[in-house]
């Protein structure tokens, strides 16, 4: 049962990672080149960028810290 079980967390810890993967596309890399192209129908500021950006990264950090810890309970 313990393969099982090491699978299950395994498999956990990857969609923890590539959520905080996902974090970092859509909120960081995404926007910033929105707005280093002009794009978007409204415009931002440098500063609403900064923190939005910010934001979604301490996501991605706190998911794929989530995503380390869980690896820790294999057996």
């Amino acid at each position: 049962m313990s393969l099982v079980n090491n699978e299950r967390v395994k498999l956990l810890a990857n969609a923890l990672d590539r959520a905080s993967t996902a974090c970092v596309a859509v909120g960081v890399i995404g926007p910033a080149a929105a707005f280093l192209y002009g794009m978007g129908a409204v415009p931002v500021s440098p500063v609403a960028l900064g923190l939005g950006s910010a934001v979604w990264l301490a996501t991605a950090v706190i998911l794929h810290y989530f995503a380390r810890r869980t690896v820790g309970g294999l057996k």
